[in-house]
């Protein structure tokens, strides 16, 4: 009997602290922030394991006098808080390429092309239809050649919204 016993409450202990997460192999669609971002990113996620995935984002951005593109990569570690609610962390990085063109006169064109480092941190709720929200924070620091880029932390907060494949 108290073998029985003993059994059932690890069994039943294992269930309630277990850590397994519902990460779809795959995830597409759009993160729209701001801040210091680029505005809106095509967002694809790639489940590695059931609680962590990667994360590509590629954004670009433009108007008549600057126009640019920016591609992060961020591995997310990813926690269950309650259901379908999760939280996510990780670390990141990237690279960006942005052209101003200036008028002092005359038309200057300058390319500024920067690496970045960064991470990530999240809330996502995964519905019982291939849907994902999510709010994130994100915060970066590149490493350019602009008086801009150089040496400064920037971030962007931002909501997704992902088709689960």
């Amino acid at each position: 009997m108290k073998k029985i016993f003993f059994i059932a409450i690890t069994f039943i202990g294992g269930t309630l602290f277990m850590n397994a997460q519902d990460i779809a192999d795959h995830a597409i669609g759009l993160r729209i922030g701001g801040g210091d971002g680029f505005g809106t990113e095509v967002s694809y996620q790639l489940g590695l394991s059931d609680n962590n995935r990667l994360e590509l984002d590629l954004g670009f951005v433009g108007d008549s006098d600057f126009n640019g593109f920016k591609l992060a990569g961020i591995y997310q570690w990813v926690w269950n808080i309650d259901g379908g609610f999760n939280w996510y962390a990780g670390p990141g990085a990237g690279i960006s390429s942005k052209n101003y063109k200036k008028y002092k006169g005359d038309y200057i064109d300058e390319t500024d092309t920067y690496v970045f480092i960064g991470g990530d941190i999240g809330i996502e709720y995964v519905f019982d239809i291939p849907l994902m929200l999510s709010i994130d924070f994100r915060p970066e620091f590149g490493f350019g050649s602009s008086a801009y880029n150089n040496n400064k932390l920037h971030s962007s907060l931002a909501l997704s919204v992902r088709y689960r494949f």
